[in-house]
């Protein structure tokens, strides 16, 4: 068997098992066992993958919820399995249910953007790029045709594309031509590497001597969006030669959690003075100097800009003959977001 087949199934069962249970850890999986088990069933048959669309397993095997399970306790049936086959199985997209109707037919496309940075000690850009995702929440009636164009696709690398999207017509003129699952979807992911700048920076220093280490970090803009930078976050483990630590900020709130690891909110930058943090750590007896130095992970959001430069040209209904609504949004988020110091 291909592995990577393998690995597309599972990340198909984690997916399934978010939508149902609203997350995916080991109290979820267990208050839930059945479904999980159900869910499991009808997505693999003797050890091939079978139905993994989510449209179909709704219609198969109910989302849990307060009823369904207060009525299981009561008539002590727990299967909530339905008696008949969705239409969908037999369909050309099974992705989407054929029956569809809505007063209102409306497309909203996000863009979601993470950026991944590495700076080191030296101030120096290292590594930056995006890996963003096409998000498209449709309600539509009917079995629609949609296409989504881009004004610079040339700048986008390891694109990877929902099953409605047909290949033929990106590889010739990057156009995205795609019958949309019902609902909210992720259409493509894809990546932008080798990006110049990031829009904030962090400045850390240390300087020890006499079994105490000082301690000043700064914070501000680098490169202005154009939108306000908000959700600013600081985080650095201490160094385990550490036996306290005494750090303050101008603006925001710093807070050291039990595991050791500090942490500074610094929420929306001001524009009229740079965030500084600064303080004392006291070194372990028998340490004059600091010799292990933290690595600072930082988090933002840029709300209304797509930091790699994507743009979307024009998103067209072809088949049917009505008026839809449309919608654009885009958002850029600290991924691996990492400063050496």
């Amino acid at each position: 068997m291909p592995p990577l087949m393998a690995i597309e199934f599972l990340c198909r069962v984690a997916d399934v098992l978010n939508d149902y249970l609203g997350g995916l850890n080991e109290d979820l999986i267990k208050d839930n066992f059945i479904i999980v088990y159900e869910l499991l069933d009808e997505m693999i048959d003797n050890g091939f993958p079978l139905t993994t669309e989510p449209n179909i397993l709704q219609e198969m095997i109910a989302p849990p919820n307060i009823v369904s399970k207060v009525l299981s306790v009561v008539t002590g049936s727990s299967s909530n399995v339905s008696d008949t086959l969705p239409g969908a199985t037999a369909s050309l997209v099974p992705w989407r249910t054929a029956d569809t109707k809505y007063a209102n037919n409306e497309v909203y496309v996000d863009l979601v953007e993470e950026m991944d940075a590495t700076i080191n000690r030296d101030g120096v850009l290292v590594k930056c790029e995006i890996n963003g995702e096409v998000q498209v929440n449709s309600h539509i009636t009917g079995l629609p045709d949609l296409t989504l164009s881009f004004a610079n696709p040339s700048i986008l690398d390891d694109v990877r594309f929902h099953p409605c999207v047909r290949y033929r017509p990106w590889e010739s003129n990057q156009i995205l031509s795609f019958v949309p699952p019902d609902g909210r979807f992720k259409l493509m992911s894809y990546r932008v590497g080798k990006l110049k700048n990031t829009p904030i920076y962090v400045k850390p220093q240390f300087t020890s001597d006499g079994g105490r280490c000082r301690v000043s970090v700064l914070v501000g803009i680098r490169n202005d969006p154009g939108k306000t930078i908000d959700n600013v976050t600081v985080q650095f483990q201490l160094p385990s030669c550490i036996l306290s630590a005494d750090l303050s900020s101008n603006y925001g709130i710093v807070n050291i959690l039990a595991n050791k690891i500090c942490s500074w909110s610094i929420g929306r930058i001001p524009k009229d003075k740079a965030p500084s943090m600064s303080g004392t750590l006291v070194l372990e007896t028998g340490l004059e100097r600091l010799h292990v130095f933290p690595t600072f992970q930082v988090g933002f959001r840029i709300m209304g800009v797509a930091l790699s430069g994507l743009q979307i040209d024009k998103l067209d209904l072809k088949t049917v003959p009505y008026r839809f609504y449309k919608g654009f949004r885009a958002l850029t988020r600290a991924g691996e977001f990492e400063v050496r110091s």
